[in-house]
Order: structure tokens, then sequence, then C-alpha cells
């Protein structure tokens, strides 16, 4: 089952650094996943998130405000796979 992973906000350079901590796990845990930027405001909102970068993993947010170390994104995904 592949995997959906969101990263919301602006293109900051925090919301950049979450994408690529969320690419090097993927690639170093050879995960079947799919990583999509959201930087439309409007569409970040819908999901209720008021602050920027937060991760979407299969439509339910799992971050928001920070930029989360390498650890704390493989056990994010690692709860998705198993959900």
């Amino acid at each position: 089952m592949t995997i959906t992973i969101k990263v919301l906000g602006p293109g900051c350079a925090n919301c950049k650094r979450t994408k690529s901590i969320i690419a090097e796990v993927i690639q170093e845990n050879h995960l079947d996943a799919q990583v999509v930027e959201v930087t439309d405001m409007m569409e970040i909102m819908a999901y209720g998130v008021m602050s920027t970068p937060a991760i979407v993993i299969n439509e339910k947010v799992v971050s928001a405000g920070r930029v989360p170390a390498r650890s704390q994104v493989a056990e994010m995904i690692r709860q998705a796979q198993s959900a």
C-alpha cells in the first residue's frame, strides 16, 4: 500500500527541510510512499492547520508548527502503516 505524505506550508525553509527529512526517511527505509507539497493556503486551512510546516499522512494531520526529527518522522510513518 502506498502511503501519501503531504507537507503543508508556503514553501519556507522549514517546509523544505521537513520535506527533505521525509524523503531521506523514505529512501533509507525503502518505503512505498508519495510526498506531495501543499502550498495553497485554502487547502492548508481545510486541514485545520494554523501553523506550518505540517505533515499529513494518509489524510491525518500528524505534526504541525515544527520540523520533526528524523526518528519522529520514521515513527509517524510506522504508525500510519500499522493503522
